[in-house]
């Protein structure tokens, strides 16, 4: 029988770590750079997002088109060039911003990045709707993946893990 997984933190009121915040908000302001926020999102919670999608529908006994099966799914971002992102995000806020209907699940940013790689997607997209987005993707989505799992040494040439700022790629515009 299925079990519900228990939350990380269940008096978790939704809110982003002060840390995770205080970084992201740098960020923003050229204050800081990827390796700061990288450090601050390190051992934070992260909130996947979970959807229902309906999977049957029927017409009621009032002529009313009505649910009949809906499952819950992780969504995806799909960029411009087909590449595939795992959301992710720092509070609720910020993932009502997104899409209201959506439900949180607390996970580690190690987690996140794990199932990024398992699921085989480019990038993690943190905060996709604001206040500030953020991207890791690449190497470092790799490393970060292999961290959690204790597969660091697996990955080639690596002998001693440091996380280096990257060049980064837009997945989406801004709109202002």
């Amino acid at each position: 029988m299925p079990t519900i997984p228990q939350p990380l933190d269940p008096d978790d009121d939704g809110s982003a770590a002060p840390a995770v915040a205080a970084a992201l908000a740098a960020y923003q302001d050229g204050m800081a750079g990827p390796a700061e926020v990288l450090g601050a999102l390190t051992g934070a919670r992260l909130l996947v997002p979970v959807v229902a999608l309906l999977t049957s529908s029927e017409v009621g006994e009032h002529g009313l088109r009505q649910e009949k099966e809906s499952e819950m799914a992780l969504p995806k971002l799909v960029g411009k060039d087909g590449r595939q992102a795992v959301l992710a995000f720092t509070s609720t806020q910020a993932l009502t911003l997104w899409r209201p209907d959506a439900r949180p699940i607390q996970a580690g940013t190690l987690q996140v990045c794990r199932a990024a790689v398992g699921e085989e997607a480019a990038a993690v997209v943190i905060d996709v709707a604001g206040p500030v987005s953020f991207v890791i993707e690449g190497e470092v989505l790799r490393a970060l993946a292999a961290a959690e799992s204790g597969t660091l040494a697996t990955l080639p040439g690596v002998t001693v893990a440091r996380v280096e700022p990257v060049r980064r790629r837009r997945w989406f515009s801004r709109r202002r």
